[in-house]
């Protein structure tokens, strides 16, 4: 049963080892779960997943593989013989209250049960909807889904309702962790905290368990050691692209904006519009008439900063190439000069697109800024995230 399982999560691009598999068969083999379905999926997860973003594809997989009794005809169709009974049966015992199982023993015990609906399986051709015998939705039949029955098993129902049924594998609690889709804000907080450098610093509130034995054993008397609490030492400056094209991303970039400022002590950030010019602002209401020239920002800040730009890099290629390109105001040297400053004063510097990455070659000025960033432009998902901050820590 195992190895099948083990295969189609490799077919899914899911990197598990042979090590981690054994482990897995230790774990069964050292009855760290015994009959329980659920806990066989935790265990399962705990050893085969290495990394969150691979949840939604394993319990995919886990589904897939172990069936799930999520049909009963067509496409996906579950062999009856191939349920589980004995993983029911314990399961039952151990979650089923005293008035429950006596209602279990009055349709004949949990062999019957089973028995039953093979029987209807065999017998029952279509859909059926309501009622008490076959299996359905809406009714109060031991088989089916959207239903209530103290010993039923779920059929076709996408989550738990009345939180009766034995067998629950597919809630697919983490589908947007994968590494394909767009991101919230707390997803935005794991992939930032891979761009981490630890230091202490600041005032000493946290005790230091190993400099007090170090200092007791020392001196023969407890001596009590406080150090400064470990923080994110990472400068990160961020540059945001507002208005125009980019009012489709207000709130993902919001998202973004969020995580970073929670995640990041040392943060500073201004916005642009389009392209990086000569001067930037602090404040959207005012970006008319309380501007920043830029080159106060680049005298302003080390070259050990981080640096992040984010925008769709959609514009007309005259904003990126030519002086008076802007659509906002004549700017005297084109924005890929002020671009090239940028880079050559912050070595470590990424840009953020939220634009879908197959869309980005039939803009020619997100091919212009791409090449500018030295192909450092990464789209707005978690596996964009990842390597974007990969880049930032070399």
């Amino acid at each position: 049963m195992f190895i099948p399982f083990f295969l189609e999560l490799k077919a899914a691009k899911i990197p598990v080892s042979l090590r981690e598999y054994l482990s897995l068969l230790e774990g069964m083999q050292a009855d760290l779960v015994t009959w329980d379905v659920e806990a066989f999926y935790y265990l399962a997860r705990a050893t085969l997943v290495k990394d969150e973003r691979h949840i939604d594809r394993f319990d995919r997989v886990f589904a897939h593989v172990f069936r799930g009794v999520e049909a009963v005809s067509g496409e996906g169709a579950v062999d009856p013989a191939n349920l589980p009974e004995e993983w029911l049966r314990r399961l039952a015992e151990k979650h089923l209250t005293e008035e429950e199982k006596k209602l279990v023993e009055s349709l004949g015990g949990f062999d019957r049960l089973m028995e039953t609906l093979k029987e209807r399986l065999r017998e029952q051709q279509g859909r059926h909807q309501g009622g008490s015998k076959w299996i359905g939705t809406a009714g109060t039949s031991p088989f089916g889904a959207y239903g209530y029955n103290p010993e039923g098993v779920r059929i076709g129902q996408d989550g738990s309702r009345h939180r009766r049924a034995v067998k629950v594998w597919d809630r697919r609690e983490f589908r947007n962790l994968d590494d394909s889709v767009e991101l919230g804000t707390r997803n935005i907080k794991v992939a930032l905290k891979r761009l981490r450098r630890w230091a202490r610093e600041g005032a000493e509130e946290e005790f230091d368990l190993d400099g007090t034995i170090r200092s007791t054993a020392e001196h023969g008397y407890l001596d009590v050691k406080m150090r400064p609490e470990r923080r994110n030492a990472v400068k990160l400056l961020m540059f945001f692209d507002v208005g125009g094209s980019m009012d489709d991303h207000v709130r993902v970039v919001e998202e973004l904006f969020s995580a970073a400022r929670a995640e990041f002590r040392h943060m500073e950030y201004y916005y642009f519009h389009n392209c990086l010019y000569e001067s930037v602002w602090k404040d959207n209401r005012r970006r008319h008439g309380e501007r920043i020239p830029t080159i106060d920002v680049l005298n302003t800040y080390g070259s050990d900063y981080r640096v992040i730009f984010v925008g769709d890099a959609a514009m007309s290629p005259y904003e990126i190439a030519m002086p008076g390109g802007s659509v906002e105001h004549w700017n005297e040297e084109p924005g890929a000069v002020w671009m090239a400053r940028a880079i050559e004063k912050f070595p470590k510097s990424v840009w953020i697109n939220p634009e879908r990455q197959d869309r980005w070659h039939y803009t020619q000025s997100t091919r212009m800024l791409s090449e500018i960033m030295g192909g450092r432009m990464y789209p707005l998902t978690l596996k964009g995230l990842e390597e974007a901050t990969r880049e930032l820590s070399r």
